[in-house]
């Protein structure tokens, strides 16, 4: 089954530009599908594997997390990154023990991310012992041992943190929050720390729940849809057949990107004989809006909502909802009719035009969604900006009816699904008093560190033990450099993955690599097939199977891990009966719906053939569990970005060949970048004012409000769609401009899209020989 990786690195000097595409999709998605499939996992491995993706009675896709249609399902369930995502993980090269003695740390640590990733899935746990070269082989119960060991000498269960990717299904998280707070602490950091941690804060304050209130079937009712500061067509291009869809039935969509992206402009759907032929222009508006400008859009769209009110009263604020639903409108009121539209234009770089013709259209729809992604969460003001998006949503009585809601579009597979069944620093108190019922243990109050707080605190000494249940840390975070020093400050390293990354080459005194199942393996557990459920971005809850042969006897499902980790940890006497979870997946369920609000009966529900829908009481009876008891609008103080003298503000974002910091290949070919991604896109107006030209080699310089200053060298400039003062650039390699300290307000979001630079002519050092 063994095959061998490339040899060769991203070589930057082959890359190549040419002119961004006008439709997404198509042939050409399907073409490339499938031969990254067939590269990957061969013919039949190919087929077999991509005809039960996202089906009933098949696994869920382990790239984005958008809901498969409830009733038909179509025979090719999946986007053309869903099957990369799944040639990624059932490939058939494998990274064995002597690939490891081959290479040492040293070695690779040279290496790119993206090659790391290419030399196929890991067969054996691996040690690096204190002061070794290279990564050794050890045995599943000496590598729980020496985690045990280097946990009980802790001085306080705090200085140990339990990171979890947003991949690991329900029953995983369920028991990894239980073996964490049965130890003793909160810290569990998460991959949504980092991208909708602003959604959750924004909503939970707003309507009293941090999750989305539509279903995909809202789709198809709405008149008038919104997808502000997201890329659809590459971060997860399903969306796209449900706004074609809304089209169809006669909605309008609107896009809001400082980038024209090219799913929004244009989309051929592949399962189609008319997408073969021919695309659907999805937006029939592109708001190309400045970067940080979105919260003076959303403010500038309230007072001329209010203004139209007005000139017909009884038209534009649903006052019946309203009065009996809503808290704070007067003051909300107040604050729009002050706002001024000379601002909204600065801070927007949009027209009274482009302001008008949008305000139009929310004052007539009668069914109102908004979408968006991390172009809104990951800024200074990100939560005060969904705080914005709802009160448009409230003064319309958009929340509880069909075909309208908020949606927040969640980028990892069951991010929403780690949330809901534990994973979070600070869970509340109900929650924990269920545990504590049904384990008979007893949860510690304290809240834990997220992420930012907890590259924080091994920066400070406070934490000596990293454990991350899948993902890659180092690459996911900001602020490279801090956060590399931080955990090579560890006692302990300990990754669960499926495949080499960064992570694993940046370590602390000891480390270990515990190789895992996938989302497509056949998991067995004393004989017998296990499943596992996800939750996707709209509540939907559902079975997961794996199928395929394992690439390594030696591998272990993430739920065998966390459980004989615990009967190590713990001893044979502990309350939670582990062996028994370990043996049998749907006794965990059992667990979860006797602690987990909303899963009561879960083992018979989860088996219907589209899973079941989480409790969602705005959507559902219009119930808000707020502080007032109501919906409430929020007041904010306007806030944007503004552009420095000869600086710009950055934004980070994926490459159409990549997921999170998964590097699929070097075709990003929606933008036109092929063979390599150090490209930094600018308006063409600001590379002539700084005196260069397109093509010129530069290095970009973040500069941070107490003077320090961070650098990535050798980005070639291409010009490039965007706002005057606003760049692009793709990330994980512009995360060490993103400093750590640079966070959202309210939910400690690092800023990736709002970042100040300097652009610099690029200054070839010599390696020393």
């Amino acid at each position: 089954m063994h095959r061998n990786g490339p040899k060769q690195d991203i070589d930057e000097s082959e890359l190549t530009v040419t002119q961004p595409k006008e439709q997404a999709a198509g042939v050409t998605a399907v073409a490339v599908a499938l031969k990254r499939g067939v590269e990957e996992m061969g013919v039949l491995r190919t087929a077999r594997t991509l005809a039960r993706l996202n089906q009933v009675h098949g696994f869920d896709c382990p790239g984005c997390a958008w809901p498969e249609p409830t009733g038909h399902r179509r025979p090719a369930e999946f986007c053309e990154n869903g099957a990369k995502a799944v040639a990624e993980e059932a490939t058939l090269r494998t990274v064995t023990p002597e690939f490891f003695a081959q290479h040492s740390i040293e070695e690779l640590a040279s290496k790119s991310g993206y090659w790391l990733g290419q030399q196929g899935r890991l067969t054996h746990p691996m040690v690096l012992r204190p002061g070794a070269t290279h990564y050794t082989p050890i045995e599943w119960d000496d590598a729980y041992q020496l985690i045990v060991e280097h946990l009980r000498a802790l001085s306080s269960p705090d200085e140990a943190l339990f990171y979890t990717s947003g991949r690991t299904a329900n029953e995983t998280a369920f028991l990894y929050q239980l073996l964490v707070r049965s130890f003793g602490t909160n810290n569990l950091p998460d991959c949504s720390n980092m991208c909708h941690e602003s959604s959750g804060a924004a909503l939970t304050s707003s309507i009293g729940i941090g999750k989305g209130s539509v279903s995909i079937d809202d789709f198809g009712k709405a008149d008038l849809i919104i997808v502000a500061g997201q890329n659809p067509g590459t971060n997860h291009p399903r969306m796209l057949s449900a706004l074609a869809g809304a089209k169809a039935n006669g909605a309008k969509v609107i896009a809001v990107n400082p980038l024209p992206e090219t799913g929004l402009l244009g989309f051929r759907d592949p399962q189609t004989v008319k997408g073969f032929t021919s695309g659907v222009a999805i937006a029939d508006d592109f708001l190309q809006i400045r970067l940080g400008g979105d919260m003076a859009l959303f403010q500038g769209l309230g007072k001329l909502l209010f203004e139209a009110e007005d000139r017909q009263p009884g038209t534009v604020v649903d006052r019946a909802f309203v009065d009996a639903h809503c808290a704070g409108f007067a003051e909300y009121e107040k604050s729009m009719r002050a706002v001024d539209l000379g601002t909204v234009r600065a801070a927007t770089g949009l027209s009274d035009d482009d302001l008008h013709r949008t305000a139009t259209l929310l004052a007539e729809s009668k069914n109102i969604i908004i979408c968006w992604a991390m172009g809104l969460t990951q800024q200074k003001h990100g939560v005060a900006t969904i705080e914005e998006a709802t009160n448009l949503l409230l003064l319309r009585g958009m929340i509880g009816k069909p075909g309208a809601g908020v949606c927040p579009v969640r980028g990892h597979s069951n991010v929403q699904g780690d949330r809901t069944m534990g994973i979070w620093e600070k869970m509340p108190e109900d929650f924990l008093d269920a545990l504590d019922r049904e384990f008979g243990i007893t949860s510690p109050r304290k809240h834990g560190y997220d992420t930012v707080d907890a590259i924080r605190a091994m920066r400070a000494g406070a934490a000596q033990v990293f454990f991350g249940m899948g993902g890659n840390f180092v690459s996911a975070t900001p602020d490279t450099g801090v956060t590399e020093a931080a955990l090579r400050s560890c006692a302990l390293t300990v990754h669960v993955s499926t495949k080499l990354n960064r992570s694993h080459v940046v370590h602390g005194v000891t480390a270990l690599i515990l190789p895992t199942l996938g989302r497509t393996d056949l998991d067995l557990q004393n004989g017998t097939k296990q499943q596992v459920s996800v939750e996707d971005s709209m509540s939907m809850v559902h079975l997961s199977t794996g199928r395929l042969k394992p690439v390594s006897e030696h591998l272990r499902s993430e739920v065998a891990i966390v459980c004989e980790l615990a009967q190590t940890l713990f001893g044979a006497d502990h309350p939670v009966p582990w062996a028994q979870y370990q043996l049998d997946y749907d006794k965990i369920r059992d667990a979860i719906a006797r602690v987990v609000p909303g899963c009561d009966d879960y083992n018979k529900r989860v088996r219907d053939r589209d899973g079941f829908v989480l409790p969602h009481p705005p959507r559902d009876s219009r119930e808000f569990r707020t502080t007032t008891g109501k919906a409430n609008f929020a007041v904010n103080e306007l806030t944007w970005v503004p552009v420095p003298e000869g600086r710009l503000i950055l934004q980070t974002l994926r490459s159409h060949d990549q997921y999170n910091t998964t590097i699929y290949g070097l075709d990003d070919r929606y933008r036109g970048v092929h063979g390599g991604r150090k490209v930094v896109l600018m308006n063409i107006d600001d590379i002539t004012e700084f005196g260069f030209v397109d093509g010129d080699l530069v290095d970009l310089v973040s500069e941070w409000t107490d003077g320090t200053e961070r650098k990535v060298t050798g980005f070639r400039i291409v010009e490039y769609s965007t706002p005057r003062g606003n760049a692009a650039a793709y990330y994980p390699e512009t995360n060490p401009l993103v400093p750590l300290d640079h966070v959202a307000a309210r939910s400690n979001t690092p800023v990736s899209k709002a970042v100040t630079i300097r652009v610099e002519p690029h200054v070839h050092v010599e390696q020393p020989s």
